[in-house]
């Protein structure tokens, strides 16, 4: 897609990319043992050797790496040329060769239908208005009992304000759409100085709404994790101390049986 909201992100993430956002920085330290930590920490993805798994709007050079040391078939689906230029420069570092498709995730139109037997969806759900149009091609290109990996911002955090002495007030009404964040990206530079981007725009997606939209499509959870690791003794207003008050991120592995909803 090449809508006006496409080209913003589009710019905003490759921005991002230069200043070098922890999210453009490929993981060049991985051994098999790191490499299924970081992609599944809890051990639901089983083996993924001769598996095709499309790595959805993840470039960066992290996850397509690690898929590829566990012997995967990895393909990179990413709106960023800067961010797929860190998968190259990945899978030069370990020899791999993923495919890399420069595309948008709410038009999957590259790939045939039951094309992969995972998709593994980084974080950026949150930067489309309708996640249903990501669900939607996902469906089509996942194979019946594949396995799909969600992870997205906690819905609930979108509307927490700033420290206020007691707590982070929640202010805004809980409903879909678009979250007006006004402060910038801080990014750490190779020297520890903190460089302020634009961020992409971002949307809020209830829980409800990812849920019911995914269920309906076949899409049947395995397992839920809230990411809440923060410190209790870090400074109020911190954003260590916000993550003990909460979770600003959610994961589901799902798996695809389009037959599912039908047999209710």
């Amino acid at each position: 897609m090449k809508d006006e909201l496409a080209k913003f992100n589009r710019e905003r993430w490759e921005a991002l990319a230069k200043a070098n956002v922890r999210y453009s920085r490929p993981a060049l330290d991985l051994d098999a043992e790191g490499a299924r930590h970081l992609l599944d920490p809890e051990g639901m993805m089983g083996q993924c050797r001769n598996r095709d798994v499309l790595c959805l709007a993840g470039g960066g050079g992290q996850q397509s790496a690690a898929f590829g040391i566990l012997g995967a078939r990895v393909t990179v689906a990413d709106f960023s040329p800067r961010q797929l230029e860190r998968d190259r420069q990945a899978a030069a570092h370990y020899g791999l060769n993923p495919r890399l498709v420069e595309c948008d995730m709410r038009d999957l139109s590259a790939f045939a239908c039951d094309a992969f037997d995972i998709v593994y969806h980084a974080h950026s759900i949150n930067f489309v208005p309708d996640p249903d149009q990501v669900f939607r091609e996902v469906a089509r290109v996942l194979r019946v009992g594949g396995l799909y990996y969600l992870t997205c911002t906690n819905p609930f955090t979108h509307n927490a304000g700033e420290w206020d002495g007691n707590g982070y007030p929640l202010s805004e009404t809980y409903v879909d759409g678009e979250v007006h964040i006004s402060q910038p990206w801080d990014v750490e530079d190779e020297d520890g100085d903190v460089v302020p981007v634009q961020g992409p725009r971002e949307f809020r997606h209830t829980l409800g709404t990812l849920l019911n939209e995914l269920t309906t499509r076949g899409f049947v959870l395995l397992a839920f994790w809230e990411d809440c690791a923060g410190d209790p003794a870090a400074e109020p207003g911190t954003w260590n101390h916000y993550k003990t008050v909460a979770a600003p991120w959610l994961r589901f592995w799902f798996r695809y049986n389009p037959r599912a909803f039908l047999a209710r």
